[in-house]
C-alpha cells in the first residue's frame, strides 16, 4: 500500500486536505505529515520509503522546491506533487526540471487533486513493473543456462510428470524455447575409476574439465546439445536429433572413441559412453534408466561406447561356477600368489563371456567373502576388525562396479588374510605385540577386549594362545605390568601416589590402593617407605 506525505506550513490547510481526500479509494494506506523542510526530511529519514509527496512551494524555512532537490538525491523513488498560490512559471519550471510529477494551483478543487494522485500512482505502479521486468530479463540471460539445465533435469527425474503437455507447461512457465515435436538421443557418459588417488576437490575439478571436454566433442554432434550433470561421477548429454538424421549420426561412436581417448590420457580415469535411442522429450526418464541400468550392469568392459538398441539380450548363466573349495584349499595353505592368478583367470575368462553381469559379480563377492571369512574364523581371527580400516572399505564398495575393481579387492583380502594368519601362527610375535601395546597403553583402562582387536583375533582364542605361551591370561599380564611400573616409580621417584595411580590407568584413588596392597601385601605409601629405607 503507498504512503504519502503531506508538506505544508499552514496546519488548516494540511487538516483540510486530509479530512477531504478519499485516501482509502485512492489506494493510499498512510497520510503524513510535515510543516517544514526540517520535519519533511526527519519523516523521509525515519518512514522511509514515501512513495508521494504533495508538497506546497513557499514556505519559511526552505521552500518546497528546495526540498524537492534534497528527496531526490536521497529518495529518488517518491513522486512530488507541488500546491502553490502563485502561477509563476519560474516555479514551474523548477518543479518540472526536478522531477515534479505535476503543479496545482491553490486552493485546489479536491476531485482535481484526487485525479492527479491517482495518476501518480498509475505511474508509480508502471515504473515498477518496468524496474521488474528488467530485473527478471537481466536475472533470465544471467542465470538462462542454470535454469536450462534445471528444466532438463527436472524432467529427468520427474519433477515435471513424463507427459507432453506437463513438459510444454513448464517450459512455457519458464520461458524456455521448447516444441513438442522434438526428438532427443541421450547419451550416459559415466566415470568408472579415477587412475590415480584424488582429493574431493582434485576431482570435482577434473570433472569440470570432462564436462568442457564432453561439450567440444559431443554436444555439436546435433542441432541442440545441453549437458546435465547426475549423480557419482555420471552427466547425460542430451541431443536434438532430426527424423530420419540417425545414420548420420553413426559418426557419433567416432567421436565418442576419441572423447574416451582424451580422457585417459589427460583426465586420468575409466569411462564409457553408452548412447540411447532417439526419443521424444517425454521418454526420455525412461530412457536414460535404461542406459543407467546398462552401465550398472557392465561389469566387465571399460572405455567403450556401447549402443543400447532395441531389447537388450538377456543375460546367459555363466559356463562355469568359481571352484571355491579348491580355492579354499590354496587359501589355507598360504599361496597367495596362485590363489590371485586363479582369481584372475576366472574373472577375465567370465568378463569376455556374455553372462557376467553386477548380479552375478555380486553373488562372486559373496561366495569368496564367505570362502575367506571361514578361514579366517577358523585361525581365530576377527575378519570384520581386519578388514574395517578405510583402504579396506573403499576397495570393498568399488569391487561391485568392475571386475578389474573385483580383482583388485580379491587380491587385497588373500595378501591381509595370510599376512595375518602368518602373524598368528608365529604366536612369540603376538606376545611380544601384546607386551608392546600394553606398555604403550599403561595409562589407560585396558581390557581383553582391546588387546584381541589390536591384533584381530577373538579375545578367548587370545587367551588361550597367550597362556599357552606366556603363562598366564591376557587380563593378569595388563595387571602384572600395572604393577611392575608402580612399583618402580614408587621405588625410584619422589611423584605422589596419586600421580602414579593415573600413569599406571587408575583413576580411583583407593581402587589403586586396594589391588596395589593386595600385589605387594603392603600399601603405595608402606611399600615406598620400605624401599627407600633400604
Amino acid at each position: 500500500m503507498t504512503k504519502l506525505l503531506l508538506v505544508d506550513d499552514e496546519a488548516y490547510a494540511v487538516e483540510g486536505i486530509k479530512a477531504a481526500v478519499d485516501w482509502d479509494r485512492l489506494g493510499i494506506a498512510e497520510v503524513l505529515t510535515a510543516y517544514d523542510i526540517h520535519q519533511a526530511k526527519e519523516i523521509f529519514d525515519n518512514e522511509a520509503p514515501v512513495d508521494m509527496m504533495l508538497c506546497d512551494i513557499e514556505m519559511p524555512h526552505g521552500s518546497g522546491l528546495e526540498l524537492l532537490a534534497w528527496v531526490r538525491q536521497h529518495h529518488p523513488a517518491t513522486e512530488s506533487i507541488f500546491l502553490t498560490c502563485h502561477a509563476d512559471f519560474q516555479y514551474a519550471k523548477q518543479a518540472i526540471q526536478l522531477g515534479s510529477f505535476d503543479y496545482l494551483l491553490k486552493p485546489v478543487p479536491i476531485p482535481e487533486l484526487e485525479n492527479v494522485i491517482a495518476k501518480a500512482i498509475d505511474k508509480r505502479k508502471q515504473e515498477s513493473q518496468k524496474t521488474e521486468y528488467s530485473q527478471y530479463g537481466q536475472y533470465w540471460v544471467q542465470h538462462q543456462p542454470l535454469l536450462i539445465e534445471r528444466f532438463w533435469l527436472d524432467i529427468l527425474n520427474r519433477s515435471i510428470p513424463p507427459r507432453p503437455e506437463a513438459i510444454r507447461r513448464a517450459a512455457e512457465e519458464r520461458n524456455i524455447p521448447y516444441a513438442d515435436d522434438m526428438t532427443f538421443k541421450p547419451i550416459l557418459i559415466a566415470v568408472k575409476r579415477w587412475h590415480k588417488s584424488l582429493s574431493v576437490r582434485d576431482e570435482k575439478i577434473l570433472e569440470y574439465a570432462l564436462r568442457n571436454s564432453a561439450e567440444e566433442q559431443l554436444l555439436k554432434q546435433g542441432r541442440y546439445g545441453q549437458l546435465i550433470p547426475l549423480n557419482n561421477g555420471m552427466q547425460i548429454a542430451i541431443l536434438s536429433v532430426d527424423q530420419g538424421e540417425d545414420e548420420k549420426l553413426q559418426e557419433l561412436k567416432q567421436y565418442g572413441d576419441s572423447f574416451i581417448r582424451v580422457c585417459r590420457q589427460y583426465f586420468y580415469c575409466d569411462l564409457n559412453v553408452y548412447v540411447g535411442e532417439p526419443v521424444r522429450t517425454h521418454e526420455l526418464p525412461a530412457m536414460v534408466d535404461r542406459l543407467q541400468e546398462l552401465n550398472r550392469n557392465n561389469v566387465a568392459r571399460d572405455n567403450k561406447v556401447l549402443q543400447l538398441c532395441g531389447e537388450e539380450e538377456p543375460s546367459q548363466a555363466l559356463p562355469l561356477e568359481p571352484e571355491m573349495q579348491d580355492w579354499a584349499v590354496l587359501i589355507r595353505e598360504g599361496d597367495g600368489d596362485k590363489l590371485t592368478s586363479e582369481i584372475v583367470r576366472y574373472l577375465e575368462n567370465a568378463s569376455h563371456g556374455p553372462g557376467m553381469d553386477a548380479k552375478r559379480l555380486y553373488r562372486f563377492h559373496q561366495n569368496f567373502l564367505q570362502m575367506a571369512y571361514s578361514y579366517l574364523q577358523s585361525k581365530g581371527i576377527q575378519a570384520q576388525q581386519l578388514f574395517e580400516d578405510d583402504e579396506s572399505l573403499d576397495m570393498s564398495l568399488k569391487a561391485f562396479h568392475s571386475v578389474k575393481d573385483m580383482i583388485v579387492w580379491g587380491s587385497h583380502v588373500i595378501a591381509k588374510s595370510i599376512d595375518c594368519v602368518r602373524s598368528v601362527e608365529r604366536s612369540e610375535s603376538v606376545v611380544d605385540r601384546v607386551a608392546h601395546f600394553v606398555a604403550a597403553n599403561l595409562d589407560k583402562t585396558l581390557s581383553r577386549e582391546d588387546i584381541a582387536k589390536y591384533v584381530y583375533l577373538n579375545p578367548d582364542y587370545l587367551d588361550r594362545m597367550f597362556k599357552k605361551k606366556a603363562g598366564c591370561s591376557v587380563t593378569e599380564f595388563i595387571f602384572r605390568e600395572k604393577m611392575a611400573v608402580a612399583q618402580r616409580l614408587l621405588s625410584n621417584t619422589r611423584l605422589p601416589v596419586h600421580e602414579i595411580a593415573l600413569q599406571v590407568g587408575f583413576t580411583n584413588f583407593s581402587h589403586f590402593s586396594r589391588m596395589f596392597k593386595k600385589h605387594t601385601n603392603l600399601n603405595p605409601l608402606e611399600f615406598r617407605n620400605v624401599m627407600q629405607a633400604r
